[in-house]
């Protein structure tokens, strides 16, 4: 088999293009983890820490909870957890770097992370999400592209509704 062939077959196998799933990172990357088709988990590169890499994260106190209610948890913090523990398939995604100057990590994202551990947040699947968390940290703007990519779909049959006064 040829290298491009190959290259272009484990691209269909592997989700979101991920040949390689262990980039190399810097403190303040935002990493992204991909969960379905739809949605992925996001955290940012907090640094190593006797030697094993951490990322900080925003997620449901109670593990056990896979169902979020209405798509909010009221009981949701930033915890530091092993890099691979969210999953060994990830990717460096720092998608807003040209629009928005990435933070200094060691002058302001790390104290904004330290600050945020252990403090209760309420998650929101669309206003208050992972991606919302990491782009605040790395940006100081709180954006989620996946969130975006679902508004372009809805808005449209929103408008619609709206119109024809159902909604």
């Amino acid at each position: 088999m040829s290298q491009a062939s190959e290259e272009s077959s484990r691209e269909d196998v592997e989700p979101m293009g991920l040949k390689n799933s262990h980039p190399k990172l810097f403190p303040g990357d935002i990493v992204e983890y991909p969960r379905n088709k739809f949605f992925s988990h996001f955290a940012i590169y907090y640094g190593e820490r006797d030697g094993v890499p951490y990322v900080a994260h925003l997620t449901c106190r109670d593990s056990d909870t896979k169902l979020l209610l209405y798509g909010r948890a009221l009981r949701s913090e930033v915890k530091l957890d092993p890099l691979e523990m969210l999953g060994t398939k990830y990717k460096v995604n720092n998608m807003f770097d040209e629009v928005h100057p990435a933070r200094d990590f060691h002058n302001v994202v790390k104290q904004s992370i330290d600050d945020m551990m252990g403090r209760e947040v309420t998650f929101d699947i669309l206003f208050h999400n992972s991606e919302h968390q990491a782009t605040l940290f790395r940006y100081g703007v709180k954006k989620s592209e996946q969130i975006d990519k679902i508004y372009e779909h809805i808005m449209p049959a929103w408008k619609k509704l709206f119109e024809e006064k159902k909604l």
